[in-house]
């Protein structure tokens, strides 16, 4: 990969990274005005949201290693990589179900927060 992409590439996780915090800080207040109990409900988000940020920079960091892989390693590399990161969004909803300090439905939203910031960026006509 050339250099000049990389940082491009860089550039556009950061703006995406960026754009969640904005997302979250809102999605946030707005629970604290609407819930009286809304300390799981804040913790559960919290922990969707860096989750799903650690697995959008390993998901980058996978795709690039993939481009440098001859095709029939890279794809069984790519496909690898996929389950791992599936395993732990089942694991991270398994903790939420069954820990009573985090509120599933919020730890949810918070591993979609990546794709609602996507779609909503194309929506607005904003490239990230």
């Amino acid at each position: 990969m050339v250099k000049g992409s990389e940082k491009l590439n860089d550039d556009l996780i950061l703006k995406i990274i960026k754009r969640i915090g904005i997302l979250s800080i809102f999605i946030m207040g707005f629970s604290l005005i609407l819930f009286k109990e809304s300390k799981p409900i804040i913790l559960g988000y919290i922990f969707g949201v860096l989750i799903t940020i650690l697995c959008f920079k390993l998901l980058d960091i996978s795709i690039q290693k993939a481009v440098k892989l001859p095709p029939r390693r890279a794809s069984a590399y790519a496909t690898g990589q996929y389950f791992i990161r599936y395993i732990i969004y089942g694991l991270v909803l398994a903790v939420a179900a069954k820990a009573d300090y985090l509120n599933l439905g919020a730890t949810a939203l918070g591993l979609l927060s990546i794709k609602i910031v996507i779609v909503l960026s194309s929506i607005f006509k904003k490239s990230l």
